[in-house]
């Protein structure tokens, strides 16, 4: 069913909670804004489970859009078939997206293959989490997965001393695409985002990220307190050696996250204090003293409050357009394990600095380039020509 824009209906739709504390959560609501209790109660689940705010909010997405599809398809949500999931699977890359912008000429846009095969594994989640719940008849989720072996096992997979691990439940409804790798910045780009940013809380978010490694999520969560920037912190009661940065896990107004469930202490280097002390002047001649995050708005209403998800990514996406190239908060981190996977820094030492639960969690942040893959060949080469002479 199409709405006036050609786009489907949106029958159910993500919206943000606030509560009296502040604390903010995502709820499934229709159009005559009524909770949809099974949904609220699933997003309520991941809360209580520790998941991240964007998690929540991205899954509140994809169940709002998996209700919609069922609602204007005349589906039971409940109890649909395999077909009927594997129908909403193809739809999902057939069916343009909702324009960005409602004037004429605007650019249709399409899911990827990839994108569905996210949004199907949320609603396989949400079922499988409501047939707990004996909302959804155990079949539905009979169908969702099947056996599969194993042939080739993936880096740090055990597979048991007999091969009994070989054997796992893959999802039915999948479609087979490509890995698409991580991107990542060289030195050189970054130094063009430091460049083209206009205030010092903007340079200082940049250099924070590329040198720790820390998630963007980690860094809006920081508080003043986490700032051990002295060459000794033991007068503040900590005994960590060096100037470094505190991460921790807590609950934000503004939904920032620490992703690792354990803290840890990250060490900075001189350039980055740098960086810090001269965003505390600008801080101080705008906002004053004013709270405890270390990232707040400084440019727009409400001054002085926390730095959301949103900013921080409006910000970035003004940076890539100026720069030319794609620039996004996550790509930091991955230079920053990079940085040091290059250098030869121990792998546990890089598991640390990063907050990965795995060592196995680095190889996919640890680029090679076109030099490295260069210098290979050069070398192999040369080896040859002296082993010929």
């Amino acid at each position: 069913m199409l709405g006036r824009s050609g786009a489907p209906e949106q029958h159910y739709r993500a919206e943000r909670a606030v509560a009296a504390d502040e604390s903010v959560s995502w709820v499934v609501v229709d159009e005559d804004l009524e909770l949809h209790v099974e949904a609220c109660a699933y997003l309520a689940g991941l809360r209580g489970a520790g998941r991240a705010f964007n998690t929540e909010k991205t899954y509140a997405g994809r169940i709002a859009l998996y209700l919609s599809y069922c609602r204007g398809h005349g589906l039971d949500w409940a109890g649909p078939s395999l077909p009927q999931l594997m129908a909403m699977m193809r739809w999902l890359v057939d069916e343009p997206m909702p324009p960005r912008s409602l004037k004429p000429g605007a650019a249709v846009r399409y899911r990827s293959e990839d994108t569905a095969n996210k949004i199907m594994g949320t609603v396989g989640e949400f079922l499988s989490w409501c047939s707990l719940q004996g909302w959804v008849p155990p079949t539905v989720v009979n169908t969702l997965t099947q056996p599969k072996f194993l042939r080739y096992l993936p880096a740090g997979f055990d597979p048991g001393e007999d091969g009994q691990h070989r054997t796992i439940m893959a999802r039915t409804i999948k479609y087979r695409v490509a890995i698409p790798g991580y991107e990542w910045l060289t030195d050189e780009e970054i130094d063009v985002l430091l460049g083209l940013a206009r205030h010092e809380r903007d340079r200082f978010l940049i250099q924070l990220l590329s040198q720790t490694g820390m998630r963007i999520g980690e860094a809006l969560g920081l508080r003043r307190q986490d700032m051990h920037l002295l060459p000794d912190s033991r007068v503040l009661g900590c005994r960590h050696e060096g100037p470094h940065v505190h991460v921790r896990r807590r609950v934000n107004a503004n939904g920032a996250f620490a992703k690792a469930r354990q803290p840890r202490a990250i060490p900075v280097d001189e350039v980055t204090i740098e960086f810090y002390a001269h965003y505390q002047f600008e801080r101080a001649e705008i906002v004053g003293d004013a709270g405890d995050m270390v990232f707040v708005n400084l440019f727009h209403v409400p001054l002085g409050k926390a730095m959301s998800y949103g900013t921080a990514y409006e910000l970035f996406c003004r940076l890539a357009k100026q720069a030319g190239f794609r620039a996004r908060p996550h790509m930091l981190r991955h230079s920053s394990i990079t940085r040091l996977r290059r250098a030869g820094v121990d792998r546990r030492v890089v598991q640390e600095i990063a907050g990965h639960v795995s060592v196995t969690s680095q190889d996919p942040y640890s680029h090679v380039t076109d030099s490295d893959k260069r210098e290979a060949v050069e070398m192999v080469a040369a080896r040859r020509r002296q082993a010929r002479s």
